[in-house]
């Protein structure tokens, strides 16, 4: 597996608005998009830092996977994603390595990326993500 960089870290809120008020003063940029994502429940902001992005989340259901992040560990870091090239050879790879999938398939991410995650019970408490953006062809 081939990782370019850090695509983007990941942090759970409760509330986006403020929270896009807060980083953008803190960070001194604008948050540059904001989505909607359907299926994992969520609407993020996104700041780019350098080569590297900050995306927050906000839960659109109180039985999504956001929220129940937060009801466990309160607002902060979510995840750490990173870019790959090829995210299904990259998801064989750790599988064979013998890290837990939670999506065994690419799917839709935010601002058209193909993800997927691997489990935190397999990397150390950690969520990982991996990314790859389709678009992009060396």
């Amino acid at each position: 597996m081939t990782t370019s960089h850090i695509e983007h870290i990941g942090i759970a809120v409760k509330n986006l608005q403020e929270s896009i008020q807060l980083y953008e003063h803190i960070l001194g940029v604008s948050c540059y998009n904001v989505e909607e994502i359907p299926d994992q429940k969520i609407r993020t902001a996104f700041f780019q830092i350098g080569q590297t992005k900050i995306e927050l989340m906000e839960s659109r259901d109180p039985e999504g996977p956001v929220s129940k992040f937060i009801k466990r560990k309160g607002e902060g870091v979510h995840h750490i994603a990173f870019a790959v090239e090829n995210l299904a050879d990259a998801l064989g790879e750790v599988e064979a390595k013998g890290f837990q999938l939670i999506d065994k398939h690419p799917r839709q991410g935010a601002e058209g990326l193909n993800i997927a995650f691997l489990h935190p019970k397999s990397t150390g408490g950690v969520l990982l993500e991996l990314c790859e953006n389709p678009s992009i062809k060396k």
